[in-house]
């Protein structure tokens, strides 16, 4: 007969509690937009239900009042509630009003950008992502230049509020790193899509560890439209360089659903991802 003692049994604890332990230090959130749940407190529950530890919330594109969406205390009351109530954190905002107004060129962005600020900080959300696609996308030298400058106003407002401005572009990492550095702010930093990148032509693993964990605030992780390991992206390399340069924000899934079904797609996606990372793969 086993006699098992109470030091062993805490030691068998411990033990089992080491296998289970998360063996990397980032976080793997979701985009409610992909949850078909944009702007929507449900998307948090849903999150949570799937198994993911943060949601991105989209702040809106269509203002009520001249106010963006979310900018509304009771509303941002339903989300703080509803994450606490689930367990799951609200892993950033997306100021997505940007695909029509863009901050390249229109002073209205301005505006929603430092509404922006205040909300997130509510929300304790600690990221915004400024999107710039389409004809919003950064394309010549004066517009990053601009851009840069124009950050630099909003990047002190964004310090003492710690929150951290965002950049997700087509554009390279070095092409990014300029606009930070043009900034002169520690709040403005890349927000990294390797699905973008990609396909964009760039090395997604070579810029993840040029970029490094100080200039990289957080990351979509997609290879649209395919599920994630049955595109052309090598996610054991890119996961790889995450956990080389100690990436430890949120890396959130930004996948499509192939089969219409986007519990069981996303589901499918984020096990796959945490397969990988604990080396259950194959």
């Amino acid at each position: 007969m086993l006699l098992l003692t109470r030091r062993s049994v805490i030691s068998l604890a411990g033990a089992t509690l080491c296998v289970h332990a998360k063996s990397y230090p980032f976080r793997l959130g979701v985009t409610d937009w992909n949850l078909k749940l944009a702007s929507k407190v449900e998307a948090v529950a849903l999150a949570s239900r799937i198994g993911f530890e943060g949601v991105e919330v989209s702040l809106g594109r269509k203002p009520v009042d001249n106010k963006l969406p979310l900018d509304n205390p009771e509303l941002q009351e339903q989300y703080l509630a509803a994450a606490r109530r689930h367990g799951i954190k609200l892993a950033g905002t997306c100021l997505d009003i940007l695909h029509v107004n863009y901050l390249k060129n229109d002073k209205l962005a301005q505006k929603w950008l430092a509404d922006a600020i205040p909300i997130t900080k509510k929300l304790n959300a600690k990221v915004i992502l400024l999107p710039f696609f389409g004809p919003g996308a950064l394309q010549t030298q004066q517009e990053k230049d601009y851009v840069g400058d124009l950050l630099r106003e909003f990047g002190p407002e964004a310090e003492k509020a710690g929150v951290i401005l965002g950049l997700e572009n087509t554009i390279s990492a070095e092409d990014n790193a300029r606009i930070m550095e043009r900034s002169q702010s520690k709040a403005v930093m890349t927000y990294y899509d390797v699905g973008n990148s990609t396909a964009q032509g760039f090395d997604v693993v070579k810029e993840i560890r040029w970029l490094g964990k100080k200039r990289i605030c957080q990351m979509h992780l997609k290879d649209n439209p395919h599920y994630l390991g049955e595109g052309k992206i090598d996610f054991a390399a890119v996961l790889k360089a995450m956990r080389e340069i100690d990436f430890s924000g949120f890396a959130n899934l930004e996948t499509a659903s192939p089969s219409s079904s986007v519990e069981a797609d996303m589901k499918r996606n984020l096990t796959y991802l945490r397969r990988l990372l604990e080396g259950r793969m194959g």
